[in-house]
């Protein structure tokens, strides 16, 4: 397992009864996480003090309740790359952050060095996390995802890293129509990095689902790259795509026709009570030769 242990921000303090007990910055918050299946084990003092708690309702989503007053956002550094993004909790219990990628930033920004002013496309871009890290790199980075909300984020903290004026190009558009476009237009990326969801609904009424769509959406994708790539990096918190599956899929959708290499494994954060670590996801990456 690959481990995001870099955070001076963001601590895990502890996991139990399919909740996490996290430190943002100054703040703490609990809220659930379906892998974390066992039970009895909420040691950390801070159970009892934290400043907010995120409680899910029986008809679907969910609400945070202040334990103490908190601010609607706030922001956390990631220190060793520079970084600096926006906190907010929201309906759906996130954060507009998944610190464990972290490791993928770190990893990203050691290859991107390697070549002037690389051309990345990140899919599903999210809030940014991997888009800042690559900007910061000297990457120009094109950023799609198809909420318009999630994008304004992202840019907020391109700003906070100082990256407000970097060659970032924000697209606001359904993932493959943007791929398709792209590849009539003669585009090509010398990275690629996508965080699909498990589903999703396009504003055309069009349907994603993961297992039935990846494959092809990855074969797709590929045709962007340049001759002379220096990855593809694929990411799952979905339980039946593993990072096994989708280390196969690169292998024989790049690396059989390409050359080059694979890697794939679980991504995970140290837990501070325990001393253990705690999956959240997998990554699998093709790097070109």
């Amino acid at each position: 397992m690959r481990i995001a242990n870099g955070w001076t921000d963001y601590t895990l303090l502890d996991c139990s009864d399919g909740e996490r007990l996290e430190k943002w910055g100054d703040f703490t918050l609990v809220r659930p996480d379906p892998q974390i299946i066992w039970r009895g084990v909420a040691i950390h003092p801070a159970w009892k003090t934290a400043d907010a708690v995120y409680h899910r309702s029986a008809k679907g989503g969910g609400h945070w309740e202040n334990i103490s007053p908190i601010p609607d956002g706030w922001t956390v550094e990631y220190q060793s790359l520079g970084l600096t993004f926006r906190v907010r909790p929201t309906s759906f219990k996130h954060t507009g952050l998944f610190p464990e990628q972290a490791v993928n930033w770190e990893w990203m920004t050691s290859r991107l060095r390697e070549r002037a002013a690389p051309k990345i496309l990140n899919l599903f871009a999210y809030t940014g996390g991997a888009t800042v890290a690559a900007a910061k790199a000297g990457a120009q980075v094109t950023h799609v995802d198809a909420s318009r909300g999630m994008v304004e984020q992202a840019k907020e903290n391109a700003a906070l890293s100082g990256l407000g004026d970097a060659p970032i190009r924000y697209i606001v558009d359904d993932c493959r129509k943007f791929v398709e476009r792209e590849l009539r237009r003669g585009n090509r990326y010398d990275a690629i990095i996508m965080d699909p969801p498990s589903y999703g609904r396009g504003s055309g009424g069009q349907v994603w689902k993961l297992e039935e769509d990846i494959s092809d959406f990855i074969a797709l994708c590929a045709r962007l790259l340049s001759d002379t790539p220096l990855f593809f990096m694929v990411n799952s918190y979905t339980s039946g795509l593993s990072a096994s599956v989708m280390g196969y899929m690169l292998h024989a959708l790049l690396a059989l026709p390409r050359g080059g290499k694979v890697e794939c494994g679980e991504i995970g954060i140290p837990v501070a009570q325990s001393g253990g670590v705690l999956p959240c996801g997998a990554t699998a990456i093709w790097e070109g030769n």
